[in-house]
């Protein structure tokens, strides 16, 4: 975690990771006090993730969701959804889970053991010791209850600790609640990429966020305040 200039020779330990770190993340299950994540499974996992995605009345344990706007909650700045039926829903999960760049991990609530959304590492560049976490959604049940905070902890530590350098957060950037929670997360905002993508048949502008390995230690006392508050 040594600070670096621009053309600097890294020490020979950390250019030894690269050729560590498979391009397709290995499998990993990450457990905390709120969340539990494990590899997405397809025929376990994609009905209990579309009941809790598609706008109908849901519940999980004593909290409850009406009927919903699911587009506007979960799906508008996605690349993808919503979906009509757990089977689209599924083949868009089945590119995640196939990627070769990728791991796509089921996020379960830990009190009751069901599914409550989805993380990806994505993106993975071994050779450059950087990944990504992506393509993350939540159920309206575990919005706003310290699921995503400790959910982004857990993956921020684990690969962190694998020996990565830089961790990316990208979102539309007309995305004001995942610009906001990356903030809140602890990355720091790199600038806006203008016409980055066609999504969904309009144009997107995408916001750049990151996290350094040199910036970690203090960005995980402060999830782990932000954890200790949310689980208090």
């Amino acid at each position: 975690m040594l600070e670096t200039q621009p053309g600097e020779l890294l020490p020979d330990d950390v250019l030894a990771r690269r050729g560590v770190l498979p391009r397709k993340p290995d499998p990993v299950v990450l457990a905390g006090s709120l969340v539990r994540l494990a590899p997405l499974d397809l025929a376990a996992d994609v009905e209990a993730l579309h009941a809790v995605s598609n706008g109908h009345p849901t519940a999980l344990g004593d909290r409850r969701v009406d009927a919903y706007d699911a587009d506007a909650l979960i799906w508008r700045y996605l690349f993808s959804g919503p979906f009509a039926s757990a089977e689209e829903l599924g083949e868009v999960l089945r590119a995640q889970v196939e990627a070769p760049d990728g791991r796509c991990l089921c996020v379960r609530d830990a009190a009751n053991n069901r599914p409550i959304g989805v993380v990806n590492y994505m993106n993975n560049a071994p050779e450059h010791l950087k990944i990504e976490l992506g393509s993350i959604w939540y159920s309206p049940l575990a919005q706003r209850t310290g699921a995503n905070t400790e959910a982004t902890y857990l993956l921020l530590r684990h690969a962190f600790d694998l020996g990565y350098r830089r961790l990316e957060w990208k979102c539309n950037a007309g995305n004001a609640r995942s610009r906001r929670a990356a903030l809140r997360l602890g990355f720091a905002f790199e600038g806006i990429q203008e016409a980055h993508m066609i999504v969904k048949g309009k144009n997107r502008d995408t916001a750049w966020f990151r996290i350094l390995d040199r910036e970690w230690p203090a960005v995980r006392i402060q999830l782990e305040g932000l954890l200790r508050s949310a689980t208090a």
